[in-house]
């Protein structure tokens, strides 16, 4: 999927599975190849056989201006659906790598599912990747199977998904449009073909680790009845300071101005807030999560991804008032570098999966606010299972465009300071900092996710030599 959430962990995979004598190719189009191929280059140079094939972004088919490639650039709901349709022109593209390369297997994003078909007719086994944890993959499969949120006779009121580990209630507003009933909308037969081919699919990787979710990993062998291989969290083959700021794509503010700026505050001072790559807040929004910061009292890295040009939101004198208690870095921030930093002591997060377990990885609790997709799930996890998070307070899922009433300014206040400051604070950042250390020690040689991807590769190579 050509979408930051996605691209950034399975071009992380990728380097991994290289790094285990595998040879990688990875297909994706120009504009997004420039994103991480320094990376790549680099991982070429100290001895990885891992390269990139493009194939041209088929814009002007699609409707979509040109330029487009990336997920993040559509701006509007009915945008980002003829993103998703054009998806599917790349199957012919593709098919004619595959068989010029003869590859062993084809690891695909769920909505490229003509993928199970290409690697089908090639005779390899194809392995689905979801850019999410297998909490969110179990609970869609339950909601999918037992219908709840069908029994429930409003937007609010709470149901039950039956048949998961854990008790976990939603309300049908936390729910996708494609989900929520069954009227047809413009996802539902994309999602339906999505499902078709994650259970023809020969498995699924997922960038997780068995510590963090181990009755989920458990659940979806078992009961969802999948083969699956957690080879996470991936963010953790970058090393360096290089690598972490890197990851993704060029920072707005440079790594050695963050770092200059974290090295002057005391050890888990500063909270940390960015919503990802595709949320737009209205500038009613922004003005709330200024002022809040402003009465928090709080040390802060901010991350504005829009509205970078009118600036209305900002309270008079803001930045002035700081007078270095906070930065706005205003575009794409070094996230896994300042997460990483021991001057970092939280994380607001809108509970994408990548930020999830970059927050987990680096030991920080979160404020969280979820926004889309399979957020609220990510949200259950960290709140009520895990206990390292404290919710701000979202109820229904949004689009693209936020257009909800704001989250108030004393809401946030109160979850940043119940998040920074008292005995509960210390208890969740104890709890964060000991799954932080499971997290480094899953991808170590021996932890689960390092015997995990071991195990796959042995899996694949049978295959391959049983049927030669």
């Amino acid at each position: 999927m050509m979408a930051p959430g996605h691209m950034i962990p399975l071009v992380d995979m990728a380097r991994q599975f290289s790094r285990h004598g595998v040879k990688v190719t990875i297909i994706t189009t120009p504009l997004n190849a420039t994103k991480f191929s320094k990376t790549i280059q680099k991982d070429r140079e100290l001895g990885s056989d891992i390269s990139i094939r493009t194939t041209e972004f088929p814009c002007k088919e699609a409707g979509l201006p040109e330029g487009c490639e990336n997920l993040a650039s559509t701006t509007s709901s009915e945008m980002s659906l003829k993103f998703i349709k054009a998806l599917y022109l790349f199957q012919q593209p593709v098919e004619k790598f595959m068989e010029e390369d003869h590859p062993d297997c084809l690891i695909a994003g769920a909505l490229f599912p003509w993928a199970v078909d290409v690697a089908a007719k090639l005779g390899i086994p194809r392995l689905a990747f979801n850019g999410t944890g297998l909490l969110p993959m179990c609970a869609y499969h339950c909601l999918m199977e037992h219908k709840p949120h069908l029994k429930v006779e409003s937007e609010t009121e709470e149901f039950i998904i039956p048949g998961l580990p854990d008790t976990i209630k939603m309300s049908r507003q936390k729910l996708s449009e494609h989900l929520k009933d069954e009227k047809e909308t413009p996802m539902t037969a994309i999602f339906k073909d999505f499902m078709r081919a994650e259970t023809t699919s020969y498995g699924a990787i997922v960038n997780s680790f068995y510590e963090l979710e181990p009755n989920y990993v458990q659940h979806f062998r078992e009961v969802v009845g999948r083969k699956v291989w957690h080879v996470g969290p991936v963010s953790l083959c970058n090393k360096d300071n290089e690598d972490k700021s890197q990851r993704g794509q060029d920072s707005s503010l440079s790594e050695q101005k963050c770092l200059d700026w974290l090295n002057t505050k005391e050890p888990k001072s500063v909270i940390y807030l960015c919503f990802g790559s595709m949320s737009i807040f209205s500038s009613d929004q922004l003005l709330e999560i200024a002022t809040a910061l402003e009465a928090s009292d709080q040390q802060f890295i901010w991350v504005v991804r829009q509205n970078t040009t009118n600036e209305e939101w900002m309270p008079e004198g803001f930045e002035e008032k700081l007078n270095g208690r906070g930065l706005i870095i205003k575009g794409w921030a070094p996230q896994v570098l300042i997460l990483d930093h021991e001057a970092t002591g939280g994380f607001v997060t809108h509970c994408g999966w990548n930020s999830l377990l970059e927050g987990v990885s680096a030991g920080v609790p979160m404020v969280t606010w979820p926004l889309s997709a399979e957020q609220f799930f990510n949200e259950k996890l960290l709140v009520e299972i895990l206990k390292i998070g404290v919710p701000v307070g979202v109820q229904a899922w949004s689009q693209r465009t936020d257009s909800r009433v704001p989250i108030n300014r004393e809401s946030i206040q109160s979850a940043v300071t119940k998040l920074m400051v008292g005995q509960e604070a210390e208890e969740m950042r104890g709890r964060a900092d000991a799954l932080g250390n499971s997290a480094k020690m899953a991808v170590e040689k021996g932890g689960s996710s390092d015997n995990s991807l071991i195990s796959l590769l042995e899996e694949l190579r049978m295959g391959k030599s049983s049927s030669s």
